[in-house]
């Protein structure tokens, strides 16, 4: 018998499901499938632990059985991208004792193969509309528009999708949306729709929200009503308003999912930029922000570097990432505004230590200086995916941007941007310390607009994510959680865009590769002994 275990972040184990007991057998193969939901944003440890089962198990659940009343032969362990990035999604896994060693001893194998659900692939698309909103505005109406957040562990919300901005209207029809299961869990889980008012000072009015699930939204579609908002009155009252929440379509629908992508042989190319301008203080200084801690604690960058490194690299095959640095004074005596973060020629280092030893290296060998440009660091990793890209490479690039302050080049970065929203690339953006990062939000396009260069034209789609590590700090979820939420959805945009050349290339590439239509997942096992 196979009992699967989740590793917690405290080291704890906690039992998953198990399989059927199988009679005098040295080589079984399990048919009891095990079903775990699939988060793209966390690393997932599992623990297969294998057991010989001594007790009379006829005509008895599985579960009933105790298991330190049986064999112990050996466990196994492994995280679960391991698996699900894998050609066929088939990982092989040598058993160990307890304590880690065991190998020697040839304890036997354990195949792990994972499959996605038929409910996993399902998208929503919805059309909602409003009525009689409130307005927020002096001299005009409301500009309103939703962002839908979903519930996460600890009871947080995480924005997983927005509309676009209707101008000067109380009664507002917006363009269909389109919600994954990834993006939204599961039919019954809490979703919070919230209606803003747009400024284009990025300091939005609340108009009203509510919480519904895509299954409520689905039953305010067959019976024709609405849902009304609420809002919290001064006195922490919920006050419910006219204003109310339509749903003039409500299609489910069929896709390839983030997982036939990466399993079919696309790569998640990680890259990093970090911020060496003055105003995160001498790294000499315990108050700096680039201060390493001789007690091993570590800094918002260091942090942001390692959570999310340690999610994207399961999905990187040579796990070679390139690290830049910006806004520094090289040793050579230039001001770069991109710059090796390694000293070398090579862009390149190996591994989430490559990046943290080569961070650790530039803040003894480059001075802090200014100002802060993300433009050069844009336009370098937007190149490296347009050069992928066009030799057809099977590469989604990730580049994580980590700043302390306001960027001086607002619509460089904004054309770099909207240029590269054609791409297979993704930026993610940390903010660390207190400075005011009413920008980044603005780059983020949470605001319902997508983003317009200096031409006029507007970014394809959204490629933006960024988060402030105070907030992240001082809530319920971690930064990894709140940057990679989007990800999996940015990647799957890029390939219902008309525009982008090589949605047909990546059909052929899926087809050829037999991904099937079988993000949960079932998890199915076999051992050789």
């Amino acid at each position: 018998m196979v009992v699967l275990f989740a590793k917690k972040r405290d080291g704890k184990l906690e039992e998953v499901g198990r399989t059927e007991v199988i009679l005098n057998n040295l080589n079984p193969t399990w048919i009891q499938k095990i079903t775990i939901a699939y988060q793209f944003e966390m690393v997932q440890p599992l623990v297969f632990q294998i057991y010989d089962v001594d007790t009379s198990y006829h005509n008895k659940p599985v579960k009933s059985l105790k298991l330190e009343d049986q064999d112990f032969l050996g466990e196994a362990s492994c995280v679960l991208s391991e698996i699900v990035t894998r050609h066929n999604r088939t990982l092989t896994i040598q058993l160990q004792n307890r304590n880690g060693h065991g190998i020697l001893r040839k304890l036997g194998a354990l195949t792990v193969h994972a499959e996605e659900t038929i409910a996993s692939r399902t998208a929503v698309e919805i059309t909602l509309r409003c009525s009689q909103l409130a307005n927020k505005d002096l001299f005009s109406l409301s500009d309103p528009f939703l962002r839908i957040s979903r519930m996460v562990e600890g009871g947080g919300y995480v924005p997983i999708c927005k509309t676009e901005v209707v101008n000067n209207n109380l009664n507002p029809v917006w363009r269909p949306l389109c919600l994954s299961m990834q993006q939204f869990g599961s039919k019954e889980n809490p979703l919070v729709i919230e209606c803003f008012d747009f400024n284009s000072s990025g300091n939005h009015v609340l108009i009203g929200k509510l919480q519904k699930s895509v299954a409520d939204l689905e039953t305010l579609h067959r019976e024709k009503n609405g849902a009304n908002f609420v809002i919290q009155t001064s006195h922490g009252h919920e006050k419910v308003l006219k204003g109310q929440l339509f749903v003039d379509l409500f299609l489910e629908k069929q896709q390839y999912s983030f997982l036939d992508y990466v399993s079919s042989g696309f790569d998640l190319n990680f890259m990093v930029a970090v911020d060496f301008t003055a105003s995160n203080g001498n790294p000499r200084n315990p108050d700096s922000l680039h201060y390493i801690d001789p007690s091993g604690r570590l800094n918002s960058y260091q942090q942001a570097i390692m959570e999310v490194g340690q999610v994207i690299q399961f999905y990187d095959s040579d796990r070679r990432f390139p690290a830049w640095g910006f806004g520094g004074k090289t040793p050579a005596g230039t001001i770069s505004h991109c710059f090796n973060l390694n000293g070398s020629a090579s862009f390149e280092v190996e591994g989430v230590e490559g990046i943290m030893a080569a961070y650790a290296s530039a803040l003894h060998n480059v001075s802090l200086s200014g100002p802060t440009l993300f433009g050069p660091v844009i336009n370098t990793a937007a190149q490296i995916a347009g050069q992928s890209l066009s030799n057809n490479n099977s590469k989604y690039f990730v580049l994580l941007i980590i700043t302390d302050g306001v960027i001086t080049d607002m619509q460089e970065t904004k054309d770099a941007l909207v240029r590269a929203s054609d791409l297979p690339l993704s930026i993610l953006i940390v903010g660390v310390g207190g400075a005011d990062f009413t920008q980044m939000e603005i780059l983020d396009a949470d605001n319902g607009q997508r983003l317009q260069s200096s031409t006029g034209r507007m970014a394809t789609r959204d490629i933006v994510q960024f988060v402030p590590m105070r907030e992240v700090n001082s809530g319920q979820i971690s930064v990894v959680q709140a940057l990679l939420e989007e990800l999996p959805g940015q990647f799957s945009d890029l390939f219902q865009v008309q525009r982008y050349q090589t949605a047909c290339l990546l059909e052929s590439i899926l087809l050829q590769n037999h991904v099937r239509v079988p993000q949960i997942l079932h998890i199915t096992e076999g051992c050789s002994y």
